[in-house]
């Protein structure tokens, strides 16, 4: 018997959710979490019943849960806080997906905004339907009958995303409510959040709960060689205060262990493999790979954004423009010459990219202890300045007249694929970021890697560089994150989230 539908069909839904009032941030989480589980169990069991063959009698439907402020009045604020509270009077609202994913970010944020402004959160149900996609979470593989939606479109019977409204207006600074309706809370909808956890999962091979707040990128595999052979070292010798590592598939290897909980492995890696060296509240470090490329920069840290994490740091090679430059040397970028392009469209090519003190500290302060090089002598090995990068690695092949000409006129010392995207998608998005490169070859003066020489140089500089990258990032997790997150990277207008 044919399934086609002829008429349109009923909405089926959870019962409503009554509007509840909160002055405790963990009271207010906990229900965030039982409405969000209520409303996502609906639809997957509703899914399960129709695969199973029970008759298509309405269309289903649940909202994702939303928390709102309301506040009549500027308040008395910490100035020195760069989020935890709203610019004007008014009411402010976001959709919440994950909350159990998010409970420490979540209750931290509004724990904030109701100290700073003496009010209750409101949590209550949206009207932004929950696509099923999401309903399963990233990385869910789903058993289903094909003879069951055969007959007609499973987008007549669920909720699936809606790419028109997933956008990063507010991110970018360009979102205006519609008058009448409240301001936004969050950077994020809880629709763009659950979209990016769906490819982060895809391009890392690894779920976002092992996700850490602390993020070093990197675009060779050899330092992420290194970083797992110390991070299992590290596991075997009981972990020093992290308490697992996760490679690519989920695999986990627990503090006080030398092999991991199970043997099953990765025919092959993903694109940008992820690996998490995990402390209690995400306070450790996830690595990733993120290949060659401002396209890879931007796609990786568009969806690593989502997750809100404290900082991030770039780890790799560079091109060293300066005669006084030699191999392995190290570049600690102090600002960014952008011809990259991919982001164009959402941060104008005019908009300055600052350095971070308190990222910029660190990193020369990693240095100096990983190298034994202090002050004045610091120079020998490391040198700061404009870091220039570029979408097209084979520009010396090209007239270097015009290229040369910008990046001297940048006063640039050094060049990649990567790094001012990274640094940039971090201004975008309200992420301290740094640079810390390493000088691999030297094209304007003619020395470029042979075979025999990457060999050796990648061998006597990867570790060093590398336990560089996570003695600063031990340095930036030792700072409270109201310190570390800048008040640099707020506009004139901010969300309150961080």
């Amino acid at each position: 018997m044919s399934k086609r539908i002829s008429s349109p069909l009923d909405i089926s839904s959870p019962s409503p959710f009554i509007p509840q009032t909160f002055d405790d941030p963990v009271n207010a989480v906990d229900v965030l979490t039982e409405l969000y589980e209520r409303n996502t169990t609906f639809l997957i069991e509703s899914f399960a019943k129709l695969a199973k063959g029970a008759p298509i009698t309405s269309r289903y439907r649940a909202y994702y849960p939303q928390v709102s402020i309301e506040t009549t009045s500027y308040g008395h604020i910490d100035t020195r806080l760069s989020y935890g509270h709203v610019t004007a009077p008014g009411i402010y609202t976001t959709t919440i997906t994950r909350p159990q994913l998010f409970r420490h970010y979540l209750k931290q944020q509004l724990g904030l905004l109701m100290k700073n402004h003496n009010v209750p959160v409101i949590v209550s149900e949206s009207t932004t339907p929950i696509p099923l996609h999401f309903a399963f979470g990233e990385g869910a593989h789903v058993e289903a009958s094909a003879a069951a939606f055969m007959d007609i479109p499973m987008r007549d019977l669920f909720d699936t995303p809606d790419l028109n409204t997933t956008d990063d207006e507010i991110a970018n600074g360009e979102y205006i409510p519609p008058p009448g309706e409240p301001s936004p809370l969050a950077a994020f909808t809880a629709q763009r959040i659950d979209y990016s956890l769906a490819r982060l999962s895809h391009y890392t091979a690894t779920s976002a709960q092992h996700f850490q707040n602390f993020v070093l990128f990197t675009n060779y595999q050899f330092y992420i060689d290194e970083f797992c052979a110390w991070a299992r070292k590290l596991m075997a010798e009981g972990g020093d205060g992290y308490t697992a590592f996760v490679e690519p598939g989920n695999i986990v290897t627990h503090a006080g262990s030398n092999q991991p909980e199970t043997d099953v492995t990765l025919s092959r890696l993903p694109q940008m493999p992820a690996y998490h060296l995990k402390k209690k509240g995400h306070a450790g470090i996830t690595m990733i790979n993120i290949g060659v490329g401002p396209s890879n920069a931007k796609t990786i840290t568009d969806h690593v954004a989502v997750l809100r994490p404290h900082a991030w740091l770039m780890l790799g090679h560079c091109a060293g423009l300066r005669n006084s430059q030699r191999l392995g040397d190290y570049v600690l970028a102090h600002a960014y010459m952008r011809e990259d392009h991919v982001l164009d469209d959402d941060l104008p090519v005019w908009v300055p990219i600052p350095a971070l003190a308190e990222v910029q500290v660190a990193l020369e302060g990693a240095v100096a202890e990983i190298t034994g090089y202090e002050g004045f002598e610091l120079k020998r090995i490391m040198r700061t300045g404009t870091v220039g990068t570029i979408d097209n690695r084979n520009w010396e092949l090209r007239d270097q007249r015009g290229p040369v000409k910008r990046l001297s006129q940048a006063r640039a010392i050094a060049l990649d694929m990567e790094s001012a995207t990274i640094a940039a998608n971090g201004f975008r998005f309200r992420v301290p970021y740094g640079t810390l490169l390493c000088v691999s070859d030297k094209p304007l003066h003619g020395e470029l890697k042979l075979p025999g020489m990457a060999t050796a140089f990648y061998r006597t500089q990867v570790n060093q560089h590398l336990q560089i990258g996570i003695r600063a990032i031990q340095k930036l997790a030792a700072m409270p994150p109201e310190a570390l997150h800048s008040r640099k990277l707020r506009s004139f207008f901010e969300t309150a989230f961080q």
